[in-house]
């Protein structure tokens, strides 16, 4: 991966987080990996844990960022999301995956798609 490719997925997932405690999440977790992969944030919504994937493309031209996340992803972090609740000490009944979408913006902030339980 390119450094300006890195750059870009930083800074969505430093705009993605503040969005997401802005909405009253707390996080637990950022960039948590292990030999399988990655989880991109890990954070509490109340009894629940939301495993969340944050995409950042720098325009639209190949669809949304969301549009990105195929099978074969939303299968690799359900598996990473169990690795991380077989790992953790936190305990809870109920998770829930959600993708949020950052489009940085030519001019002003960057903008957001937050789509709950997205799978």
């Amino acid at each position: 991966m390119t450094n300006e490719r890195q750059a870009v997925g930083a800074f969505g997932e430093r705009v993605a987080e503040r969005h997401l405690q802005e909405q009253g999440l707390v996080v637990l977790a950022r960039n948590w990996r292990c030999d399988r992969g990655e989880i991109d944030l890990i954070l509490r919504d109340g009894d629940i844990i939301v495993f969340c994937e944050v995409k950042t493309r720098r325009g639209d031209a190949y669809g949304s960022p969301a549009e990105a996340i195929n099978i074969v992803k939303v299968q690799r972090l359900r598996r990473l999301a169990a690795r991380w609740l077989t790992h953790s000490s936190v305990r809870t009944a109920v998770v829930r995956f959600d993708v949020v979408s950052v489009l940085p913006q030519p001019k002003g902030p960057a903008k957001v798609d937050h789509l709950r339980a997205a799978f």
